[in-house]
């Protein structure tokens, strides 16, 4: 390629996370090599609702080069080992679906067949013995050293944190312009997008453009049209009311998710304040039934009034179309069931960098980034499903309806695996482990027959102490962890705001 070539124009259309995260992933691993620009103006909001993370996100600041105690004091983050599930398989029932590994198994089986043989045996305790992840989370307790390999996310503020990464990128040469696009400019015999129409008459041309721009998907679907999957008869929550609370007593390591009356609500708390929210279907529920059921079950004075918000899940039939990539809402949405938000922004930035089309775009490669994309949102969505599908709840008409409700062909095949045969997989494009699967099934007490006989090949004598080993292993080291909220305060208190 031509060193001399003029850099293409990149058009971020929108700001907020997903077009910040945009910006920062092609500023840092693409310098030099492209011209970015990011539109946006202050008097649009945003939604605020993905205050809670994956793991993944650690390996996106890698790629960024953000420094983590730098961020969490920026953000107000606190640390997230996992989240509690409470109501989902039945009144009063809990669980943790934990980010660590189960247990340590052999090649042939997956751990949870050696605990499903030692509790056949009549010993094995719980399977959350055996999640460092979990039992830390229980007791509230986190540390970060050299000798200790937690897997961990974090709880933030979205507002703050495209504050950060606005930051960051602008460092790095992004060009920020204020104001709103009122149009988008098609060119006439290719039908690619020519530029972006400013309130003020102002045309910002471009090469390539990202959609950032929210639930309206100005560029990929009002101008573009490529269509949306609607998934509400699988998924069919439709709104949510969120609001952001004083915090008070102790910071959990992890996300609480309890399930209400026709929905759910979340409780993520930062170092400032903590994110409350209730999503629901309208179907079986007011919007002033909603707003009651968060009002009345909130830890904390209230900051400022409750807001509401609508979606409709499913995603763009393509998220790449001619000269524009679809990133953050404008792709698609899926319910912060699993705090799976802001990994689909990253992921979807990170993709960007490898198929940047500086040969300028094509069909083969726009098909091949939207393959990849459309296997990993059926993914989340089934697993996202699964919860609902999977309880024994039959208090109310939402509940019954979720566990007689069609499923996805590809869940109904999991489900059948793991009923007949306590078999689960990790598909190349499927974000969650298969401990991931396991936490879930066996939280909400979904059963199995049989499991495979690998926990045989050892005496129950070396069974019952191999397995006692390593839940004393995890005892012993959760012992000694700090307190969450301690660790945070020497590591990486916020400032007083």
């Amino acid at each position: 390629m031509d060193r001399d070539k003029p850099k293409p124009k990149v058009v971020i259309a929108g700001g907020g996370t997903a077009g910040w995260v945009a910006a920062a992933a092609l500023s840092s691993q693409l310098p030099n090599l492209l011209d970015i620009v990011l539109v946006e103006s202050d008097q649009i909001g945003t939604v605020g609702v993905g205050e809670a993370t994956i793991p993944t996100h650690r390996s996106f600041h890698a790629l960024i080069g953000a420094n983590e105690t730098e961020f969490m004091r920026a953000t107000g983050a606190t640390f997230k080992l996992g989240i509690q599930f409470e109501n989902w398989g039945a009144l009063g029932d809990k669980y943790i679906h934990a980010f660590g590994q189960i247990g340590k198994a052999p090649w042939m089986a997956d751990f949870h067949h050696l605990w499903m043989q030692a509790k056949a045996d009549g010993f094995g305790g719980d399977l959350d013995d055996y999640c460092l992840e979990l039992r830390a989370a229980e007791a509230g307790k986190f540390a970060i050293s050299n000798k200790l390999n937690l897997n961990y996310a974090y709880h933030l503020d979205a507002s703050r944190y495209a504050t950060f990464l606005r930051a960051h990128s602008e460092k790095r040469g992004v060009k920020r312009v204020e104001g709103k696009f009122v149009d988008v400019r098609l060119c006439a015999d290719t039908g690619f997008i020519k530029s972006l129409v400013m309130e003020s008459g102002e045309e910002i041309p471009g090469d390539f453009f990202v959609d950032c721009s929210g639930f309206r998907a100005a560029l990929i679907e009002k101008a573009l049209g490529v269509g949306y999957d609607d998934w509400s008869h699988w998924l069919p929550m439709n709104r949510a009311v969120a609001v952001q609370t004083r915090a008070t007593g102790e910071i959990k390591p992890y996300t609480r998710s309890v399930a209400r009356q026709a929905g759910w609500q979340w409780r993520i708390p930062l170092q400032h304040r903590v994110g409350n929210g209730h999503v629901y279907c309208s179907d079986y529920i007011s919007d002033d039934e909603a707003h009651d059921t968060l009002v009345k079950n909130l830890e904390g004075e209230m900051i400022r009034e409750p807001r509401f918000l609508r979606f409709l899940t499913g995603r763009r039939k393509k998220l790449w179309q001619k000269n524009c990539v679809a990133l953050g809402l404008s792709s698609g949405f899926l319910e912060p069931l699993e705090s799976t938000s802001i990994h689909l922004f990253q992921l979807e930035a990170t993709r960007l960098i490898q198929y940047f089309p500086f040969n300028g775009s094509n069909p083969a490669l726009a098909d091949h980034f939207n393959r990849l994309a459309c296997e990993e949102f059926e993914s989340i969505r089934d697993f996202i499903i699964l919860h609902y599908y999977v309880t024994r709840r039959d208090d109310t008409a939402f509940w019954r309806d979720r566990q007689t409700m069609d499923i996805p062909d590809s869940l109904k095949h999991r489900l059948e695996l793991y009923r007949h045969n306590g078999l689960v997989y990790k598909g190349e494009e499927d974000l969650f482990r298969i401990d991931s699967w396991v936490q879930v099934l066996l939280g909400q007490g979904f059963g199995t027959e049989a499991y495979h006989p690998a926990g045989r090949l050892m005496a129950p004598e070396k069974l019952r102490s191999s397995l006692a080993s390593y839940a004393e292993g995890v005892r012993r080291t959760v012992e000694k962890l700090p307190r969450h909220e301690d660790f945070i305060a020497g590591y990486c208190a916020a400032p007083e705001q």
